[in-house]
């Protein structure tokens, strides 16, 4: 089983979005048995806090099924726990390589990194932003995701 992290800053919007589209195309192709995802934030000032409504609705809009996630703040044991870090932008990949013991820093990529067709390497932060941004985010998760699953399932 490979144990995936998605990493944004709050865990309010961003990473709980790619999370629940790359949990339903696991599920989609069969491979919840190969990969399982999680999500976490490097900041997180809120911990325990809902998904944003706006990235709940934007997820509903297109079918998806969002979990009753909670935001965290990622933990030094995620480094162990997990096989892959994925940072949605490189603010984000910047705080995990401070705090990531070196043995685990090969595990650090950004998400986008399974999509280098896009014209994109970050998933911008939609959070001062209206409902057009949230959109563009799930755009960027649904291609991120493919990319993970396109992966994993021809490897």
């Amino acid at each position: 089983m490979t144990k995936i992290l998605i990493v944004c800053t709050a865990n309010i919007c961003r990473s709980p979005m790619a999370m629940t589209v790359a949990t339903t195309m696991a599920k989609e192709d069969r491979l919840t048995r190969k990969i399982q995802f999680d999500s976490a934030g490097t900041h997180a000032p809120r911990v325990g806090q809902t998904v944003d409504a706006r990235a709940i609705a934007s997820l509903v809009q297109r079918g998806y099924t969002p979990g009753r996630n909670r935001s965290r703040r990622i933990e030094p044991r995620d480094f162990n726990d997990f096989d892959l870090v994925l940072a949605m932008d490189s603010d984000n990949l910047s705080a995990l390589k401070r705090i990531c013991p070196t043995e685990h820093a090969h595990k650090l990529r950004l998400f986008l990194s399974f999509s280098p067709a896009l014209d994109v390497t970050e998933v911008a932060d939609p959070y001062f932003g209206n409902l057009a941004g949230f959109e563009r985010v799930l755009d960027l998760c649904e291609a991120g995701a493919r990319g993970l699953i396109h992966h994993y399932s021809t490897s």
